[in-house]
């Protein structure tokens, strides 16, 4: 099958880490995990971000994204605001519901600002989420979902892996060990993604929110809480 590189390169950009949307100020509980001695090395790193995709991102971010990028495809506002608001509402922190509120914010404005398409379509939603903000643009730029959901997860565990980076710290070679590790894991949990059913979206870490509600108040911090 001929891929579109069009598609693919505009893909390449809505994941890359240089897109101003904030994803770098962010550690999502790692560091909290690195202050409470849980993650020390490139080791604790891989397991802990490899147990954060397997417990919450893949069983209702990645599904959810994929629900989003249908309900656009399909010109469904009304779908688009039920799962933007099912994103919204399954935040287990007040720092988780900041920083996908600021960074679907910062989406759809780049978005508007350059021309990406997309931004229109989320001009009825009063809270845009990250998730919904990706699944907008991808779905304007022709991107189909399997591809936008793998660079959804992986700009996603690029993002991790940075902060573990800088948190605990990591060398930059056991960096990309830690991403050879993780990203191999991906195509299960996309295919895995597309096909859950309603009733089977979960997410339950509470060590997760846990650690991201401490992080609120850490007293040394390198992320924004």
């Amino acid at each position: 099958m001929k891929r579109d590189l069009g598609a693919l390169v505009r893909l390449l950009q809505l994941a890359s880490p240089a897109l101003p949307v904030g994803a770098y100020s962010y550690s999502q509980g790692l560091e909290a995990a690195v202050e409470a001695g849980l993650v020390k090395d490139a080791a604790g790193a891989e397991r802990w971000i490899g147990e954060v995709l397997a417990l919450s991102v893949a069983s209702l971010e990645a599904p959810l994204l994929a629900r989003l990028l249908e309900a656009f495809a399909a010109d469904d506002p009304a779908a688009a605001s039920r799962w933007n608001d099912e994103f919204l509402a399954s935040r287990e922190s007040a720092e988780f519901r900041a920083e996908t509120v600021q960074m679907g914010y910062s989406l759809r404005r780049l978005a508007k600002e350059l021309e990406f398409g997309g931004a229109g379509a989320l001009e009825s939603l009063d809270e845009v989420s990250f998730p919904a903000a990706f699944a907008a643009v991808a779905n304007a730029w022709g991107i189909a979902p399997e591809d936008a959901v793998a660079a959804y997860l992986w700009a996603w565990i690029e993002n991790q892996v940075m902060a573990a980076l800088k948190a605990v710290p990591l060398g930059q070679t056991d960096g990309q060990r830690v991403l050879l590790a993780l990203g191999d894991r991906l195509p299960p949990v996309v295919q895995a993604a597309l096909a859950l059913h309603d009733e089977d979206l979960a997410n339950f870490a509470p060590g997760l929110a846990l650690l991201s509600s401490r992080h609120e108040t850490q007293y040394s911090r390198l992320f924004r809480s």
